[in-house]
C-alpha cells in the first residue's frame, strides 16, 4: 500500500509543481525562485534526518548517488525554470511526458535493459509527432515559447539520466539521504549562479509568489523527491517515469482553469499523441505477448488429439 499511495502522491504533486513553478519566478525572478525554493527543501530535508536520527553515507558509491541526484536537482530543475518564463505551465507537464521514452533508451544504452522492442520502437515514433505538434503550436506564441520547449526537453533528458545513473550506482541509500545529499550539492550551485547572472535582491515579493515558493520547498522538494527517491528504489526507472502519464492532463487543465492558460487543438493533439506514445510504450509489448501466449496455448490444445 506504501508504494501506490507514494506513487499517487508524485503523480498531484507534479501536476501543481508546473504552475507553482511558473508563479514563484513571476515576481523575483526565476534564479531567485530556484534558489529559494531548493534552500526551503535542503532545511527541511536536513531536519526530517536529524528527527529520525539518520546519517549520511559519505563512502564513494554514496556521493557519486548525491551527485547524480544533483544533475537532476540542479540541471534539470534549472533548466525547467527558466523555461516556464516563455510557455504556459501545463507545456512543462506535458514535455515531462516524453521522460518515460527517454529513461527507456537510456536504460537501454546504460542498464543493457530490453526496452528497444518494435512496439517501444513505434511508441518513439508516436511521442516524436506529439513534440512537433508541440512545437508547431509554440510557433504561434512566437519563437521564445520554442526555446520553453527545448529546455524543458533538456531538462527531461537530464532527470532521466538522473534516474538511470542512481540505479546504476546501486547505493542502495534512503530516499531521505538520496535527497538531502543532492540538494546539499544543488543549492550551493543554485545561489552561485543567481549571483553571478542576477546578484540582486527583489525589490518586491508578491504573495502567489511567496506562497509558491515555500510549497515547492515544503511539499515539492521535500516530501515530492522523497516519494519519488523511495519509488524510484522500489521500482524499474521506466515504470517511476509512468507517473507522467496523468500528470499532463492535471496540469493542463489546471493551467487552463486557474491560471487562464490557452488550450488550442494543436496543444490538445500533441498532448494526445505524446500520452498515446506513453500508453504504447507500456502495454503494446505486453499485450502482443498475451495474445501470443494464448494463441499458442490454443493450438496445442487443438493439436493434442492428433497425438
Amino acid at each position: 500500500m506504501r508504494i501506490p499511495l507514494a506513487y499517487l502522491s508524485i503523480i498531484l504533486i507534479w501536476a501543481t509543481t508546473p504552475l507553482a513553478i511558473k508563479w514563484s519566478g513571476e515576481g523575483p525572478g526565476f534564479l531567485f525562485g530556484v534558489a529559494g525554493r531548493m534552500s526551503i527543501g535542503v532545511v527541511c530535508v536536513l531536519t526530517l534526518l536529524l528527527m529520525l536520527r539518520q546519517r549520511l553515507a559519505w563512502h564513494g558509491k554514496a556521493l557519486l548517488t548525491y551527485l547524480a541526484v544533483a544533475l537532476q536537482m540542479y540541471g534539470a530543475m534549472l533548466s525547467v525554470y527558466w523555461a516556464a518564463q516563455f510557455i504556459p505551465s501545463g507545456w512543462i507537464s506535458v514535455i515531462f511526458g516524453l521522460s518515460p521514452l527517454i529513461t527507456a533508451l537510456l536504460s537501454a544504452l546504460w542498464l543493457k535493459e530490453r526496452s528497444l522492442s518494435p512496439g517501444k520502437l513505434l511508441s518513439y515514433g508516436l511521442g516524436i509527432g506529439g513534440l512537433a505538434v508541440m512545437f508547431g503550436s509554440a510557433l504561434q506564441f512566437g519563437p521564445e515559447a520554442v526555446l520553453g520547449i527545448v529546455g524543458v526537453l533538456v531538462a527531461a533528458s537530464l532527470q532521466s539520466a538522473s534516474a538511470v545513473w542512481v540505479q546504476r550506482i546501486r547505493a542502495q541509500l534512503p530516499a531521505l539521504s538520496q535527497v538531502a545529499g543532492g540538494l546539499l550539492l544543488a543549492v550551493p550551485a543554485y545561489w552561485l549562479t543567481w549571483w553571478l547572472a542576477d546578484g540582486q535582491w527583489p525589490v518586491s515579493l508578491p504573495l502567489a509568489s511567496l506562497a509558491s515558493i515555500i510549497y515547492l520547498g515544503v511539499i515539492a522538494t521535500t516530501i515530492g523527491f522523497v516519494l519519488y527517491y523511495y519509488v524510484l528504489a522500489h521500482l524499474a526507472a521506466t515504470r517511476v517515469a509512468l507517473i507522467t502519464l496523468l500528470s499532463p492532463v492535471l496540469a493542463l487543465m489546471l493551467g487552463h482553469t486557474v491560471n487562464h492558460e490557452p488550450l488550442t487543438m494543436k496543444i490538445v493533439s500533441g498532448t494526445a499523441l505524446i500520452l498515446a506514445a506513453l500508453v504504447l510504450h507500456e502495454f503494446f509489448d505486453r499485450m502482443t505477448n498475451y495474445f501470443v501466449r494464448k494463441t499458442t496455448a490454443r493450438t496445442r490444445r487443438r493439436l493434442r488429439p492428433l497425438d
